[in-house]
């Protein structure tokens, strides 16, 4: 694996216990190049980081989002651990981007999704740039060919930019549009002015369902739960990809692209938890989380609960 970079455990560190009163106590690393994740008998959740920030500059987004892996780590290492000994949590490292070849990075990041998956784990990818999404959804769809995927994104943009010379953070989800022949997209927290006439356009030709972010509020919560509900019915399973910058840049300020607008955290926690609920979730990642702009870390620590989050939900 020529951009894979083993998992660093000195990122692991806070409180100590003597019975893992703290994730980074539960958290097990794995070197992918030289250990194996074997199926087992309980549930194992495996973060992989996507260290890559070259689909954000041919954006032209503010670069930094390659170092966000490692930042989201350090604040989830200090969580406290509420979960069982009956489920694993693994850490098997970054896929970095070398030479400024995102597409080997892309090429690279969906065979090992491929291999988590078929292992029985469920992935938890950290970006990176959103071109993780087409990655992501490849590596889901190598190993269910036959399969309805539905993609379901919390972004303030579409990402369906059109290509021009090279695939971008711009541009994922109209690659996986134009690769398939059965193309599922819902997005929630759509900004306007974040997403000019052709985008909209786009999205409407693609038949896209989306929510405004004006719209996609706790106060609306029941209109969106119908929507998210009437969605997944009809798939067979549900990727889920979150883009931090759909928050406002109040709450996360360390983004590629930041906003004064964007959804609460009280409306992205019920859709996660309706999400899972479903028992459709298959995989899901967060992206555009650039620490370079990040203020007293509070970004990353926003991404480290809604990753202790997520993995709440898939429990219950």
């Amino acid at each position: 694996m020529n951009n894979y970079q083993k998992p660093n455990t000195a990122l692991w560190t806070g409180r100590t216990s003597n019975d893992q009163l703290y994730l980074h106590e539960k958290i097990k690393c794995v070197d992918l190049e030289n250990d194996t994740l074997s199926k087992t008998n309980i549930q194992s959740f495996v973060l992989l980081g996507y260290a890559c920030d070259e689909g954000v500059e041919r954006n032209h987004g503010r670069t930094g989002a390659a170092q966000g892996p490692d930042n989201i780590r350090k604040m989830l290492a200090t969580l406290s651990n509420h979960f069982s000994n009956q489920i694993d949590i693994f850490d098997v490292g970054n896929i970095t981007c070398k030479d400024r070849n995102l597409e080997d990075t892309q090429l690279e990041t969906s065979n090992i999704i491929t291999s988590l998956l078929q292992h029985q784990n469920f992935p938890i990818i950290l970006g990176g740039g959103h071109d993780l999404a087409y990655a992501h959804y490849n590596g889901i769809k190598k190993l269910f060919p036959n399969k309805k995927i539905g993609i379901i994104n919390l972004d303030a943009h579409f990402d369906l930019r059109k290509i021009i010379d090279q695939g971008s953070s711009g541009t994922p989800f109209y690659q996986i549009s134009k690769e398939n022949n059965s193309f599922n997209y819902l997005c929630l927290g759509i900004q306007k002015a974040s997403n000019n006439r052709e985008l909209y356009k786009i999205a409407n030709e693609l038949n896209v369902q989306y929510i405004e972010n004006t719209e996609y509020t706790i106060q609306n919560k029941n209109n969106i739960a119908a929507l998210v509900q009437n969605f997944i019915v009809d798939m067979d399973y549900i990727y889920l990809t979150i883009d931090i910058d759909g928050f406002s840049s109040a709450l996360a300020p360390g983004v590629s692209a930041p906003s004064p607008f964007g959804f609460s955290i009280d409306i992205v926690l019920e859709t996660i938890k309706l999400i899972c609920d479903s028992s459709k979730l298959i995989s899901t990642d967060i992206v555009e989380f650039n620490p370079k702009y990040d203020l007293d870390n509070c970004t990353a620590r926003l991404i480290s609960r809604l990753v202790n989050h997520i993995i709440e939900c898939k429990l219950n």
